[in-house]
């Protein structure tokens, strides 16, 4: 009996070759896919952050704004509990700790626009230190400033809002 004769295998390099690149096609698709759908759950997750900023920002510029007006409003106050009064009120509403974090966060344009509309009430709360506010003839133009200084706030808000989405 002759011994067995050994076969020659002859590796086929093209299936070889194309199984490769497939698999390597496959990763690789999946790997965009994969990087694709992160990159817009990221930028989902930015412009809801955005937007929670822009609204708690606005919402505290508002009511700062609120209840400085009244404040104004208010008989039976010493022009020094008025100031007092007036510190506390910016103070409280949380407008400082939210400004810092739109200086932070929001592009640098609208950080600007945003610390403009701060200075705005800044300015509207330092009208307190006038004698009578009651009488005050720089309040409107103040409150004007404000105003024309929270609308543009906000279309710089809408437009950066709808940019991103």
């Amino acid at each position: 009996m002759a011994p067995p004769t050994p076969t020659i295998r002859v590796v086929d390099w093209g299936t070889l070759a194309g199984t490769a690149l497939g698999a390597i096609l496959g990763v690789s698709t999946t790997l965009l896919a994969e990087r694709s759908r992160w990159q817009r759950e990221h930028s989902a997750r930015e412009r809801a952050v955005r937007q929670q900023l822009y609204a708690e920002y606005l919402g505290a510029l508002s009511l700062t704004t609120h209840r400085l007006r009244d404040l104004k409003r208010s008989n039976g106050l010493t022009r020094e509990e008025r100031m007092e009064q007036a510190g506390e009120i910016l103070g409280s509403t949380n407008a400082y700790h939210l400004r810092y974090q739109m200086l932070i966060i929001a592009p640098e344009h609208l950080g600007d626009t945003a610390d403009q509309a701060f200075m705005r009430l800044r300015d509207l709360r330092d009208r307190f230190d006038e004698p009578d506010i009651g009488a005050d003839p720089g309040w409107p133009s103040a409150m004007e400033a404000l105003d024309g200084a929270l609308n543009a706030l906000r279309t710089a808000m809408r437009s950066d809002v709808s940019a991103r989405s």
